[in-house]
């Protein structure tokens, strides 16, 4: 072979790297860049007009609540429309939304009103994005290449997350927070016509549904039907909302107290995503053939922040800590994604993650606001040791559902609902199940 030719078929693409998943990474890869270094962008906005911490609170709070509110309205609406045309939809609005902020950021200074009401179009518009880009990214793979081809899709999403808070704050400092909007809005915009190129031609067709309300009721059976699905979601509902708050609450309490102040903080989120990035490399190759059992018994480190808070422990375990954490949680995030490819029928794959994707942010703000309060009833220590063990106890209960602990991988997915008796969903007896990749065996 001429060196040519060696270098055409290095560069040549896998042949799980088809046209759609490579045009859903790379826009991912895009707007994560973006959407990363908005978030710190928006809140040094909010100060900047003048708004204190609960200013910022409430910025936060004007994204969230639409988040949640439509989350299962955008799930039908995306197994009823094309999802590629709902996506691009959303980043249009996301793209104006954006835009706007930071218009006003650089123009002048924003009311908290106008900075709420755009943020709360933006969330408006995440509510309906991500469950038809997880149903479109799901369809967009087959075989049994799936779970890598998940894995490479999320360390690019997560090493586009680290490196966008990096670049995102530096950028804050240098340029201001209006520009770092304007970017995140271009970002949009670049997604957004990454997006208008998927081919769609290959994708079955789906009939037309009974209605908005019918759709989210067979959402829901699809989801109720399936312990290892709603059990892992309501795990992961009261996991995020703990962790949620002992993150953007406790976290920075604690480093102002004794870790000495935000900069070992940011090192610390900042080892966590690394974590997630070396977890996604490693899921590249470890395929574990019982999916959510070891998926599930990685998520037990994720008790470990909030434990090393409540010690708490000096900055390079700490960091430690959440680098291992980082590595185990995308363990288990990979091992979801494959296991919701392969058992989930395509016609109503954004209507599940729809579902999975409420029970993940729903608890999220109360269980923030109640981490004041629950400081100063409890101590800070005893709240943060009370975040740890409701992880593990969620954890412990979810390993109790047979069919968390039996779901085995498989190279086909389902195509229909699975059934109401008989062997769990992806059961096969030891002597007749096969790991076609040769690895034994991991959200919201």
């Amino acid at each position: 072979m001429t060196p040519a030719a060696e270098t055409r078929r290095r560069l040549r693409r896998p042949s799980w790297a088809g046209r759609n998943y490579s045009l859903l990474t790379a826009a991912a890869f895009v707007t994560n860049l973006g959407s990363q270094g908005a978030l710190i962008a928006a809140a040094f906005a909010v100060l900047e007009a003048g708004g204190d911490g609960g200013d910022v609170g409430l910025v936060a709070a004007a994204r969230t609540l639409p988040l949640v509110l439509f989350l299962l309205v955008g799930g039908a609406v995306a197994d009823r429309l094309p999802r590629h045309r709902v996506m691009v939809a959303a980043n249009a609005l996301n793209f104006l939304s954006q835009g706007a902020f930071g218009a006003l950021v650089l123009l002048g200074e924003p009311r908290l009103w106008q900075m709420m009401l755009l943020t709360a179009l933006g969330g408006t518009g995440q509510a309906f994005f991500s469950p038809a880009a997880e149903g479109m990214l799901l369809s967009s793979v087959e075989g049994e290449q799936a779970g890598r081809a998940f894995a490479v899709f999320r360390m690019a999403m997560q090493g586009a997350a680290v490196g966008g808070a990096a670049l995102g704050g530096a950028l804050v400092a240098v340029v201001g927070p209006g520009w770092v909007l304007a970017a995140d809005a271009a970002a949009f915009a670049v997604a957004g016509a990454l997006r208008a190129f998927l081919d769609v031609r290959d994708l079955p067709r789906r009939a037309p549904g009974g209605g908005l309300l019918a759709d989210l009721r067979e959402g829901w059976r699809e989801v109720s039907g399936r312990p290892w699905l709603w059990g892992i979601v309501l795990q992961f509902s009261i996991a995020n909302a703990v962790v949620g708050a002992a993150d953007a609450v406790y976290g920075p309490l604690v480093a102002d107290d004794h870790l000495g102040g935000p900069g070992p903080w940011g090192l610390a989120l900042g080892c966590f995503g690394a974590g997630t990035v070396a977890g996604a490399l490693l899921m590249t190759r470890w395929k574990p053939r019982r999916l959510l059992f070891v998926g599930t018994l990685c998520v037990f480190p994720l008790a470990l922040p909030s434990a090393a808070l409540a010690v708490p422990v000096p900055v390079a375990v700490l960091c430690a800590v959440m680098f291992l954490t980082g590595v185990t949680l995308e363990v288990f995030g990979v091992s979801w994604m494959t296991a919701l490819h392969q058992e989930i029928p395509e016609d109503k794959l954004s209507r599940v993650s729809a579902y999975d994707w409420f029970g993940s942010v729903a608890l999220v703000p109360p269980a923030t606001a109640l981490a004041g309060p629950a400081e100063s009833a409890f101590g800070r220590p005893a709240a943060l040791w009370g975040c740890a063990g409701l992880v593990v106890v969620v954890t412990a209960a979810v390993l109790c559902v047979p069919d968390v602990r039996h779901l085995t991988r498989r190279t086909q997915r389902v195509t229909g609902r699975a059934p109401e008796a008989g062997p769990p969903p992806g059961w096969y007896p030891a002597e007749s199940s096969a790991d076609p990749e040769g690895a034994l065996g991991g959200q919201g």
